[in-house]
């Protein structure tokens, strides 16, 4: 798996690897019982702080993604407690729709983007890209 960091956007550096971890992990690049690079091993990678890469381990470890082993490190382990991330799902979607609607993004256009993400992010890994949006 490929990890790019923006140096130069407002998105704090443990969220872009946490949300690109997760991407990962949704086009299968990553699966359950992959070991992560260590904390030292990934912030040398990608020239950032071992505190940012700790704290992305620790929000995914909080979210339910990972699990940190004492062996082998953290670990991709999915918890699958669907209800606990429906809540959070309508949580965020609050918040980014109340936004889109502010914006004057119709309903049909969220629905459009929606279905493009998902496609996208659950189809097989060899399959090509369709069409951008």
């Amino acid at each position: 798996m490929i990890l790019e960091i923006d140096f130069n956007s407002d998105e704090a550096l443990y969220m872009q690897l946490r949300n690109q971890i997760i991407i990962g992990i949704a086009m299968s690049q990553l699966s359950v019982g992959d070991s992560l690079p260590s904390v030292r091993q990934l912030a040398d990678r990608i020239g950032i702080n071992m505190h940012t890469v700790n704290k992305a381990y620790t929000v995914l470890r909080q979210e339910g993604y990972v699990k940190l082993d004492r062996r082998k490190g953290a670990v991709i382990a999915i918890d699958c407690d669907r209800m606990q991330s429906r809540q959070k799902l309508m949580e965020d979607l609050q918040v980014i729709l109340a936004g889109a609607i502010c914006k004057g993004i119709r309903r049909d256009e969220v629905h459009e983007l929606i279905d493009y993400i998902y496609d996208y992010y659950s189809r097989p890994a060899d399959e090509p890209e369709g069409e951008s949006l």
